[in-house]
């Protein structure tokens, strides 16, 4: 795989595109379960993929309506944060991160969102 390439900085860096761009693809599907859990054997002890893994599951837990918590959304990554201003249509998610998101740039966008949803 390609995980086992010297420059780990770049194999990370093409296993992690690889995988958002799956995981969006699968974010709603029902085999999102059975994928994500071969990427994360894939993924072994790379620290930064598992948590990007972790992350896409909390999003699709956000997307499909299933149980999450805030203080997960809060804690996640300044990427996690920005992806679900994109992608999240969740009303509770969305006015979260309005509120308490971590920078800036996410309290900014997620208002400029809802403000485009009024319209």
């Amino acid at each position: 795989m390609i995980l086992r390439d010297p420059d780990e900085v770049m194999a990370q860096s093409a296993v992690a595109r690889h995988l958002d761009r799956r995981a969006h693809q699968l974010l709603t599907n029902p085999g999102f379960g059975g994928w994500f859990h071969a990427m994360a054997t894939e993924a072994g002890e790379q620290e930064f993929l598992v948590r990007r893994l972790h992350e896409w599951t909390l999003l699709r837990s956000i997307a499909v309506n299933a149980p999450w918590k805030s203080e997960d959304v809060l804690a996640a990554s300044d990427w996690f944060q920005r992806t679900a201003v994109q992608i999240l249509t969740s009303p509770a998610a969305l006015r979260l991160l309005a509120s308490e998101g971590r920078t800036r740039r996410v309290r900014t966008a997620v208002d400029r969102r809802l403000s485009n949803a009024g319209s």
